[in-house]
């Protein structure tokens, strides 16, 4: 259960050698983009608004091993869907529409994933190139496969999908981008192409995030910057050692019904902060609540109706969450970093109204487990799991307590994971390329 190197040899192997079969070609001239998945210890919910957020990503996520095409044509496989998506890059993409309430969405269910749709994050990577004016002349060949259980689980599988599919199409179309240009580029796939409204949180932390960092984003300006983990005894890989990520599983693989979802909470917070930006004269600018000044939001925030408070609260309260989080893990410690954390997934649960009872009982346990620095959902808390930082000398004596005690509460969703999965030790990952290009 203990965090191993992502991806082992063998992984890498097995999907060269599918790709190699799809193409005809030797494994050796098969590349593989690794996009992690990753955590955001603190600055939950406030990206969109253009917050500070941390963040770093895990040794677990996507491969996507690929061989370009000769001509234009896109032929790709999944280890977790069914059937084969088809297009072509010279196609014209356009956005998703938007749905209506109450209406599935083209990443939400397993069923509609593996009829095809799970092919919308390569066709709304080829959208967002060609949106900026950029044609694409050849397609790859390839196949995608994420961590065994690990998708739908608020990892941000959607982006590591996403800038996945961005490196191979520029790989192959012999394209050098920035990793801020591909940031914009993912937000172009999650914003315009299937018509969600998150922030750039995700897209950043798997393109910007280094091992041994904790990476520090203002979404405003999109500066960001890498703090060092401190050093222990001397190193800094002491201190990387002395703790883990724990991963607890709620075995919700879908949002629950009653979930009032991701996109409402967006609209309430730009509701919120366009009242504060009225009331303190600045109504021309863009209705975000990083444009109000925190003096303002502390003299007018009166004004806001309950949830919108509460909304505006979060954000506020969450900024400062991050900036004292930043000179914890820079001093080494640890316990006030966890602190900060579990006050973050307080908040979220409090203020930002987000997450479904399994989540919230999954946090509760994790706070009381063995060794837990700090713990909050990771993702909204509709589905999927929650993150703990743990010590790492209790690590495993925390998963099997927490293993235990969710299957006391949650029986029922207990006995759909696999006991040896039901929480998992990660630890910090990157993004990179793997093989070469035959020319």
């Amino acid at each position: 259960m203990s965090g191993v190197s992502w991806p082992r040899g063998n992984e890498l192997n097995e999907v060269k050698e599918i790709v190699s079969a799809m193409a005809g070609r030797g494994p050796e001239d098969v590349r593989v983009v690794v996009s992690p998945y990753r955590i955001c210890p603190l600055g939950a919910h406030i990206d969109h608004q253009g917050g500070t957020v941390s963040a770093m990503t895990i040794n677990k996520g996507i491969l996507l091993g690929f061989i370009p095409s000769d001509d234009t044509e896109v032929i790709l496989r999944s280890g977790q869907f069914k059937g084969e998506v088809r297009f072509s890059v010279d196609e014209v993409q356009q956005p998703k529409p938007i749905r209506k309430k109450g209406e599935p969405h083209a990443t939400d269910s397993p069923k509609l994933q593996e009829t095809g749709n799970w092919g919308n994050f390569a066709r709304g990577a080829v959208y967002a190139l060609q949106s900026r004016g950029i044609s694409l002349t050849r397609g790859i060949k390839g196949y995608i496969c994420g961590s065994e259980g690990l998708d739908s689980s608020g990892l941000s599988s959607s982006a590591a999908a996403g800038v996945a599919y961005l490196l191979a199409f520029e790989t192959a179309n012999n394209l050098t981008m920035t990793p801020t240009e591909n940031i914009e580029y993912d937000r172009l796939i999650e914003n315009e192409y299937l018509g969600l409204k998150n922030g750039i949180l995700d897209q950043s932390a798997i393109l910007l995030s280094s091992h041994g960092f904790l990476t520090h984003m203002n979404c405003k300006t999109k500066a960001h910057k890498l703090i060092p983990s401190p050093k222990l005894n001397g190193e800094q890989s002491d201190f990387q050692k002395s703790y883990k990520i724990l991963l607890a599983f709620s075995g919700l693989k879908n949002a629950l019904t009653n979930s009032p979802g991701y996109n409402l909470r967006v609209v309430e917070c730009h509701e919120a902060a366009g009242i504060l930006l009225n009331a303190s004269g600045n109504d021309k600018l863009e209705p975000r609540l990083c444009n109000v000044d925190p003096e303002a939001y502390e003299t007018h925030k009166g004004l806001l109706e309950p949830s919108l408070a509460k909304r505006a609260e979060h954000y506020f309260s969450e900024n400062t969450r991050v900036m004292k989080g930043l000179q914890a893990w820079a001093s080494g410690n640890l316990k006030e970093f966890g602190k900060l954390i579990s006050a973050s997934g307080l908040s979220s649960i409090q203020n930002y109204e987000c997450g479904c009872e399994p989540l919230k009982q999954l946090y509760e346990i994790l706070l009381k487990a063995p060794g837990v620095y700090g713990a909050r959902f990771s993702g909204a808390g509709f589905r999927g799991c929650c993150l703990a930082f743990v010590d790492a000398n209790l690590a495993e004596e925390a998963v099997t307590f927490v293993t235990e005690e969710y299957r006391k509460v949650q029986p029922k969703l207990a006995s759909q994971i696999i006991t040896e999965k039901a929480a998992l030790i990660c630890e910090a990952g990157g993004v990179n390329i793997f093989g070469r290009l035959k020319k």
